[in-house]
């Protein structure tokens, strides 16, 4: 097993995967520092307030609320996750990429987001985003993953471009 690991944290793919890619004119160390860190998603993530337990790392715990009133405080959609890989960007092969498990814990949202970083350049990186998500309950998760992934890949795309304007202006 990969170091910064924990059995089943490998990402997911194939259909009902939303995923999006970018290019950032930003270093592979701080795209990976603001992308998996939770307590910056609220900033990024449409009508969304997040909580964690503390700075990005193997365990860390996540609580995000999705809704028209979440950023207010009001109820929202209770997304769950704990962190179930994250390997920094060179850790795992030198110059390989950052990956890091966002694996969902229900109520509703089942499956995982993964943060996949990697340099380009010294000063430049390319990010993938993806989330395959299926709905707990008495569907299929293969069919629920395949209604969610439009939703989120347009969701990704918006929380894509937010970080990069906010990376690059600092």
């Amino acid at each position: 097993m990969t170091p910064g690991c924990v059995p089943g944290a490998e990402p997911a793919s194939g259909p009902g995967t939303a995923s999006v890619t970018r290019a950032l004119p930003v270093p592979a160390d701080v795209a990976w520092r603001a992308l998996t860190d939770a307590r910056r998603h609220t900033a990024w993530v449409p009508m969304t307030r997040v909580r964690t337990d503390g700075p990005p790392r193997l365990g860390t715990r996540v609580v995000a609320v999705s809704g028209p009133g979440a950023r207010r405080g009001w109820p929202g959609l209770v997304d769950r996750m704990v962190i179930t890989r994250y390997v920094p960007p060179g850790d795992a092969a030198g110059d390989g990429p950052g990956v890091a498990v966002f694996t969902k814990r229900g109520p509703l949202l089942l499956g995982s987001a993964t943060v996949t970083v990697l340099a380009t350049s010294p000063t430049t990186c390319r990010v993938t985003w993806s989330e395959h998500v299926p709905l707990a309950g008495p569907l299929p998760g293969a069919l629920t993953a395949r209604l969610t992934a439009p939703v989120l890949g347009a969701m990704l795309r918006v929380v894509l471009r937010r970080a990069a304007a906010d990376l690059t202006a600092r």
